[in-house]
């Protein structure tokens, strides 16, 4: 929610694009934040906003947190605490305070089970602990694009360290097509059940990402920012993801974005046509314009409670891709066979409507973990115990008839 307009004005200008005025002058776009990323980098260990504003010449503190927060962002940092919060370098910290994008690594394309295959923390695709083999880096935004082989492009890093194994999307890896999509100014929404690699996707496509989590808790603040007070106890306008990837030129994921509210959302459209700009009413209605590059794509879980495409966000994406779980990756990292051949079968039911769920690579790493640490025994009634009551019939049948027993969810026996 939106804080009340203060009384007193705030203090700085433009939170993260230009500092507070000082005795050298008012800092240049992205100055603030090398200032930042280099701070971090020859201090090791945490340090608050607050901190870090002081050691920077009495700095504003809300400029100085929304620079931390950019950093975070595009992995040039990590928030090391809540309370307080307190910020330490990355391993590329010092490439943000030379003002340069983080390298895209590109590793080997053996994929393995050796370790990191949770997509979970970001919905998608497994990873693997190939070294990497670095490459001269490349924008997201003009990359050029490779014919997809069998192949396509060989595994991503993505910026969390995981790696993302590219699919064929229009005879090209798919990270390639989302970046001619972006060159073109032709907005995506990825869509498909949870689990699937949507998040993974564009973190491999797109190294300049900056993210918002949708929910039916999302604002219009969540995107265009809000005026929060300093330690000093002053107010300063901190813009939102909206305004720093439009200033910066950079691309915008929107996350679950039909379980945002269609009027929250609307903030957005001016951004994605021919507008290419935005009005921030919160802050002395100043008008924002895109810079090149600025780019907006969208994710969409269809059937998940609560996410509805309306005929207005269906529109803003010309693109519109679907994405499923893959199950020749599945085979590749030698998950058991039988556990994949429940996905693909419970995966036709869906389709043909007998049912709503169906697992999908998330659920088969979840699995092949669980294999590993409790038993196949286990893993099977854990598999059964997550599906859906509603559903939980058919899949017991299916579970019974590709593995031969009756399979139980998974629970608490006798006391021991």
């Amino acid at each position: 929610m939106t804080s009340p307009v203060p009384t007193t004005p705030p203090v700085g200008g433009p939170v993260g694009f230009a500092a507070r005025p000082t005795p050298t002058g008012r800092l240049g776009q992205g100055e603030l934040r090398r200032q930042v990323a280099a701070h971090l980098a020859a201090n090791p260990g945490g340090h608050t906003p607050g901190q870090v504003a002081r050691a920077l010449g009495n700095r504003s503190s809300g400029a100085v947190a929304n620079a931390l927060e950019t950093l975070v962002a595009s992995g040039h940092a990590v928030q090391v605490s809540t309370k307080p919060r307190r910020f330490a370098a990355t391993s590329t910290t010092k490439d943000a305070a030379r003002g340069a994008s983080p390298p895209r690594p590109h590793v080997a394309t053996t994929a393995t089970t050796s370790s990191g295959e949770d997509p979970s923390a970001s919905g998608g695709s497994p990873t693997t602990s190939t070294a990497p083999t670095t490459t001269t880096p490349t924008s997201s935004a003009t990359a050029s694009p490779q014919k997809a082989t069998s192949d396509p492009a060989g595994a991503v890093r993505r910026p969390n360290g995981q790696t993302y194994h590219p699919r064929v999307l229009a005879d090209l890896a798919d990270v390639d097509a989302l970046r001619r999509l972006r060159k073109a100014q032709i907005p995506a929404l990825l869509y498909g059940p949870p689990g699937t690699g949507k998040t993974s996707l564009v973190e491999a496509a797109f190294d300049d990402l900056i993210t918002v989590a949708g929910d039916g808790d999302t604002a219009v603040a969540d995107f265009v920012g809000e005026y929060t007070q300093t330690e000093a106890g002053a107010y300063a306008f901190v813009y939102g993801p909206l305004v720093t990837a439009m200033r910066e030129g950079r691309c915008l994921f929107i996350d679950d974005a039909t379980l945002i509210s269609p009027k929250v959302l609307a903030v957005v459209y001016p951004a994605m046509d021919g507008r290419r700009q935005i009005t921030v009413k919160a802050h002395t209605g100043e008008t924002i314009r895109a810079e090149d590059g600025f780019y907006v794509i969208a994710g969409h879980n269809p059937g998940v409670h609560g996410a509805v495409l309306t005929d207005a966000l269906a529109s803003r994406f010309s693109a519109q891709i679907r994405v499923s779980t893959d199950y020749d990756l599945a085979r590749t990292l030698k998950i058991d066979h039988r556990a994949i051949k429940v996905a693909r079968n419970l995966a036709a039911r869906v389709e043909s409507g007998v049912i709503g769920w169906a697992p999908q690579l998330r659920e088969l790493i979840a699995y092949q973990k669980i294999a590993r640490v409790l038993g196949v025994e286990a893993a099977v009634a854990n598999l059964i115990g997550i599906v859906p009551e509603e559903d939980r019939d058919e899949a017991a049948a299916v579970i019974r008839s590709v593995y031969g027993q009756t399979v139980a969810p998974l629970s608490l026996g006798r006391q021991l």
